[in-house]
């Protein structure tokens, strides 16, 4: 039985079963619905993650046969419920961000304005795609008609927090964008402008063109 130390992947895929037992197949449906956004090396790890657990005792798989197509279901056990449980009571590892666009901003002053004003683009595509695709979902669930409707609340929540991050994302884009395109050399500090702008958002203040 392995005692690899369970991962924050390996909870969420147990969070996943918990729900209900899984194929492989509908575990990516449910990663590329949900998990995509705040867990995507989930996905990375989708085949074997589930076959780890297994190893483990704390999920089981059933493999049945449709024709030539093998198709295996996993489903929690009450050691892998015992251990999600316990994780979700334990404290949550501080957040991260990670994103090439700001590593690639926080060193625009070493490229042309071009590839600047490309980093905040991509930005305020994917702020836009994020709004887009969470809202998609969220409004199936505010039509009453998403699936396992006893959990509408914790997505309630975890759909607001998404959708407001990103639309905070976006208009400090379009901010930025505008703001960057009246400079003349990114390699050239405007000491004014960037204590005046630190100061704003040091002082609660938003930033210009947001509400």
């Amino acid at each position: 039985m392995s005692t690899r130390p369970l991962t924050t992947t390996s909870y969420a895929i147990l969070g996943l079963i918990a729900i209900r037992p899984r194929s492989t197949y509908e575990l990516a449906q449910m990663m590329r619905r949900s998990l995509h956004f705040i867990w995507p090396r989930a996905e990375s790890n989708l085949y074997a993650e589930p076959k780890r657990l297994v190893d483990g005792g704390m999920a089981t798989a059933e493999v049945s046969w449709n024709g030539e197509r093998k198709r295996t279901v996993y489903s929690i056990t009450p050691r892998g419920a015992e251990a999600l449980r316990d994780w979700l009571a334990d404290e949550p590892a501080p957040q991260r961000v990670e994103s090439e666009a700001a590593v690639r901003i926080l060193f625009g002053h070493l490229g042309t304005k071009d590839d600047l004003l490309a980093a905040i683009a991509r930005v305020a595509a994917d702020a836009d795609e994020w709004i887009t695709e969470v809202s998609e979902v969220a409004d199936v669930y505010a039509r009453g008609d998403g699936p396992f409707p006893e959990r509408i609340h914790v997505n309630a929540l975890l759909a607001t927090l998404m959708i407001e991050q990103a639309r905070t994302a976006s208009r400090w884009a379009t901010w930025a964008a505008t703001e960057v395109e009246g400079w003349t050399d990114p390699a050239t500090a405007d000491v004014e402008w960037s204590v005046g702008t630190l100061r704003r958002v040091l002082d609660g203040e938003p930033f210009s063109g947001a509400p």
